[in-house]
């Protein structure tokens, strides 16, 4: 819904958020549903109210908890029968510095404020780690805000005692606490209020009429910012970035005038703004982000725009380049087949409107208004399409797996057999438990794969953590790398034991490794481990969504018997353990710690 995409009208939100409500509700779309907890410092109805509309956009149906008034600490901490019945899926902490009840006085000295520091921060620290105990669920928290006021004026930053300098280690206290607990995050009200313009977004009579913490205008901003850590936690982030060339990435058409005529680089104002675009670009990949290009061009003219001595983008930043004639509604499509992941996660941006739109129509894919050049950067970031919330060795190397599987790509279709590209690609992966190391890694594959994934079950960070100190499951992950490079963690499985069978509750493997033998390695592990836990059989469930289709017979390739489905396609597998237990991986050399596994034996 464009009216919820940034830019948008904060005014006209507000003023029609039942009607956006009733638009969002009425479209044919499948959403999760979560249920969030919101604990208030101060009024948070029309937060929630406002909230939902951007979840609803986001392809997430809220279910909310809200507190009483004030009462965030006492439901967090004192126990709450409505919220234990309510059972979060996630839970958000709306405080704000009208929350913090003591302030260093002026003069005090470093002893003093100590003491402060810590009783404040002690007041919030006990109810995090409450609520991680309890309810095993995403904490967001909102950070400070500065004050309105400075009573020390200039020196309120700088001195022990200043307010604006006390907030300011109160937050950093708080993002101390968040790098040891990776089931906690902050929303950076510090950050929007400042954006937005603290004397409006602190505007006293909000609080002192309504308590509200910041101005009703604010709420859509505020809402939005918050929804961004939501569906990143849940999975809905965007996966690539797909960017036209002329007027976009540099000033000037490159067919037309040469790529030497572009406006790119120190020498004018606005080569300056497409050389910082691009720099912002490029700092894309070390968060995950794929770059693909998709251009009305002469390929040959493309590749001399992106050779600029003054550009800071080159080729070798694409995974896909589609410089050519053919709509780039077919192009963008091509370059979701190629990349193996599904056209709505891919973000076009083209400077040209009649574009955006044919690709809007036409396409899933996330199409912002971008406005002028100097904007393109405020617009993409705000718009929080790659909302980071962990970031993992394999974000920050996840162009170099996909230009890599491209390599494999060009291989294959070198080969008359399969099997022996398989051999030919030397692959070596490593199952074990869960560890922790990798536990966020693995949160977030449940939450990105959506093709492969045989029972739709999404799993936070804390609920990963959870599965595997239980022993009455079995917790697997499953790297894989090959002479072309690391695939890092690319699939999980997790299974309950109940009576005499281990019952599958996730099943999912990443996409860019289908068809390599790694579902096979996962199988043999996984019979392993039940066969050493005494458990003679597996039961396996499938059931269909509009991306999985795909694996609707993959219990059958493995060796499973179709036991039961329903009239929405829904099935049900099982597996007999044979005590011989022949192993289906052909092609990877299995290592489990630090020692090979041959696979060619039987367990």
């Amino acid at each position: 819904m464009k009216e919820l995409e940034y830019p948008f009208d904060s005014e006209y939100i507000l003023k029609n958020a039942k009607k956006l409500k009733r638009m969002l509700l009425a479209e044919e779309t499948s959403r999760m549903k979560k249920k969030i907890a919101v604990l208030g410092g101060s009024t948070t109805h029309d937060i929630i109210r406002i909230l939902e509309l951007f979840l609803l956009h986001q392809g997430i149906e809220p279910e909310f908890y809200e507190s009483e008034y004030g009462q965030y600490f006492q439901d967090a901490m004192f126990g709450n029968e409505r919220l234990d019945a309510f059972a979060p899926d996630i839970i958000f902490i709306h405080t704000s510095n009208r929350n913090v009840t003591a302030y260093p006085k002026p003069g005090d000295g470093r002893e003093e404020t100590e003491a402060l520091l810590e009783e404040q921060y002690g007041h919030f620290a006990a109810m995090w780690d409450k609520l991680e105990a309890d309810y095993h669920c995403p904490v967001i928290q909102n950070n400070f805000e500065y004050p309105f006021y400075r009573l020390l004026g200039n020196q309120d930053g700088a001195a022990i005692s200043g307010r604006t300098r006390f907030l300011s280690r109160l937050n950093e206290r708080f993002y101390q606490y968040g790098e040891t607990h990776g089931n906690f995050y902050i929303n950076d009200i510090n950050y929007i209020s400042a954006a937005y313009g603290l004397d409006k977004w602190s505007d006293p009579f909000y609080w002192h009429m309504y308590k509200y913490c910041l101005c009703l205008q604010a709420i859509p901003e505020f809402a939005h910012n918050l929804c961004n850590i939501i569906k990143a936690v849940f999975g809905k982030n965007k996966k690539a970035l797909v960017l036209d060339l002329d007027n976009t990435l540099w000033g000037g058409v490159v067919g037309d005038d040469g790529a030497e005529n572009l406006e790119i680089g120190q020498e004018t104002s606005m080569g300056q703004v497409y050389a910082e675009f691009q720099s912002y670009i490029k700092a894309q990949k070390d968060i995950g982000v794929m770059l693909n290009i998709n251009s009305k061009n002469e390929e040959e003219n493309a590749m001399a725009g992106l050779n600029h001595p003054a550009g800071v983008l080159k080729p070798e930043d694409f995974i896909v380049i589609k410089a050519n004639w053919e709509p780039k509604s077919r192009n963008l499509s091509e370059i979701a087949e190629e990349l193996n992941i599904l056209p709505e996660s891919l973000v076009f941006v083209d400077d040209n409107p009649a574009e955006r739109e044919i690709v809007r129509q036409q396409t899933p894919a996330a199409v912002p208004e971008i406005g002028k050049p100097e904007q393109y950067i405020h617009v993409l970031d705000r718009s929080g399409f790659f909302e980071v919330t962990s970031l993992s060795e394999d974000d920050r190397r996840r162009s170099d797996m996909y230009r890599a599987n491209r390599m494999r790509e060009k291989q294959q279709a070198e080969f008359a057999d399969y099997g022996e590209y398989l051999r030919s690609l030397k692959m070596k992966g490593t199952i074990r438990s869960f560890e922790p190391v990798y536990m966020a890694r693995i949160a977030q594959l449940t939450n990105k794969s959506n093709q492969f994934n045989l029972t739709t079950r999404r799993y936070t960070q804390g609920e990963i953590e959870q599965a595997a100190a239980d022993k009455r499951q079995i917790t697997l992950y499953g790297k894989l790398e090959d002479k072309f490079g690391d695939n890092g963690v690319v699939s999980v499985v997790i299974g309950h034991k109940e009576e005499d069978a281990l019952h599958i509750d996730l099943w999912i493997m990443s996409c860019r490794v289908l068809k390599r033998d790694m579902e096979y390695a996962m199988m043999d592990r996984l019979a392993e481990e039940c066969q050493k836990a005494g458990i003679p059989k597996i039961i396996g469930y499938y059931y269909p969504t509009a991306k999985n289709k795909m694996v609707e017979n993959f219990y059958g390739l493995q060796g499973f018997v179709k036991t039961e489905e329903d009239d929405n396609g829904n099935t049900v597998w099982q597996y007999e353990i044979p005590e011989t237990y022949e192993k289906k991986n052909k092609y990877i050399e299995i290592e489990r710690n630090g020692e090979k596994d041959d696979k060619r034996k039987s367990i």
